[in-house]
């Protein structure tokens, strides 16, 4: 057994140098396991993170929901991967989020040797274990474009494999209670939680979507598909076409959302932007719209996210809900991740408030606007069209339009 200790008070000046730092570990040969723990002082205004790099590669990240964890060739803390621990130079990886103006004293000691308890493994498991597959609601059926079918789903959700507060089987759950198809999971610079996705997908019945939000203090993007890790500590323009490169898709998150707004400077604009999201809490603003507008409505297919963290969150799984119009072969949770991925890149959404909310739909050559009476759709060149009935057809056009009250509320989008 061998310890690597770090102490080291850290300034405003290294914050400025760079958000994250690295601290080297050897792993020797046929090492057992790696445990690492960091001490923060009860400083106000100190927020640190914590991850590991491997010597082959990314392993994990806690950001700043623990201060612990472990990896072992057969397991490892939530939010890390467990596996062969490669022998050579690994990282510690800290994260300067926040802090405070006088610094703060930090200690990182990273023991390589037998692991006798992985933090926060055993809980997980156990709870993961008790919870039950609850019953769905009854299902709500949209007309759909000939050879395809409209299925409900919420892009943006979190468990305990970074900062959320439960295992991945209940985001299950609360996705089948709310009539949810597909649910993606996108811990923070993660991966961990991939290898889960399967057997969960086939024990609750939904289509569990692999996902990471690449998080950085300018900006945060959901990256899709089951295609490695994204490197949040390099320039945001990377992670468009290493994506794209990749076979997955990346989205802007919560382009308006407070302190986590985007604001990294891009060449080339990503497919998907959640221009739908739970902190969008006064449907009358027009600011999610207008950033929709200014990004480029033609070009950018929108979705949406609970950013469901536990249950103080502003809305739970499924508020708002993404409808994707996906193949009409494409049956259960093993295939319907995959075609959800295939009509994203093909730009086939609606977007609604709840499962049960007014909508406006494409279907063939019509715009179709449901559970929406003494309404209004805005075509893109700006007209109007009244909605007299809770179903009312208009002719539909290129482009993305808008389904709103006479107030100006928001209701629904369709790309």
């Amino acid at each position: 057994m061998a310890v690597t200790s770090y102490r080291r008070r850290w300034t405003l000046d290294d914050r400025a140098e760079s958000v994250w730092h690295s601290l080297p570990v050897d792993i020797p040969a046929d090492c057992p396991g790696l445990h690492v723990t960091l001490t923060i002082p009860p400083v106000e205004g100190a927020v640190i993170d914590i991850g590991c790099e491997g010597a082959a590669g990314w392993r994990g990240w806690s950001g700043g929901a623990r201060t612990t964890f472990a990896i072992t060739p057969s397991a490892a803390t939530p939010g890390y991967v467990p596996g062969e621990l490669e022998a050579g130079t690994w990282w510690v990886v800290l994260g300067l989020h926040r802090v405070p103006v006088e610094g703060v004293e930090l200690l990182v000691e990273a023991v390589t040797g037998p692991v006798d308890t992985i933090p926060g493994l055993t809980e997980y498991a156990e709870a993961s274990a008790a919870i039950a597959v609850p019953p769905r609601p009854p299902r709500r059926t949209l007309p759909a474009s000939s050879g395809l079918k409209w299925i409900a789903g919420d892009f943006h959700a979190h468990s305990l494999h970074s900062d959320g507060s439960t295992p991945i089987a209940n985001l299950a759950a609360l996705g089948v209670s709310a009539g949810l198809d597909v649910l993606a999971v996108t811990d923070h610079n993660t991966v961990a939680h991939h290898p889960e996705l399967p057997s969960l997908s086939k024990r609750f019945g939904i289509g569990l979507i692999p996902g990471q939000e690449v998080t950085t203090d300018t900006g945060h993007a959901n990256a899709f598909g089951e295609i490695g890790p994204i490197d949040f500590r390099r320039p945001a323009a990377t992670w468009v076409s290493e994506v794209a490169r990749r076979g997955g898709l990346l989205s802007i998150n919560h382009p308006l959302g407070g302190d986590c707004s985007w604001r990294h400077p891009l060449p080339e604009h990503p497919p998907l932007a959640e221009i739908w999201h739970s902190s969008w809490l006064d449907q009358t603003w027009g600011g999610p719209v207008a950033w929709w507008q200014a990004w480029g409505l033609e070009n950018t297919t929108p979705i949406g996210g609970s950013d469901w963290h536990n249950p103080t969150s502003l809305m739970p799984p499924g508020s708002p809900t993404t409808w994707i119009a996906v193949d009409a072969n494409a049956e259960g949770p093993d295939e319907l991740p995959t075609a959800t991925l295939q009509a994203l890149a093909a730009g086939r959404t609606a977007l609604s408030w709840s499962y049960t909310a007014p909508v406006l739909i494409r279907a063939d050559d019509e715009l179709i606007a449901l559970d929406a009476p003494n309404t209004l759709v805005i075509s893109p060149d700006g007209t109007r069209h009244p909605v007299p009935t809770p179903k009312t057809h208009l002719p539909a056009t290129p482009g993305p339009h808008l389904l709103i009250t006479h107030t100006g509320q928001l209701l629904s989008t369709c790309a």
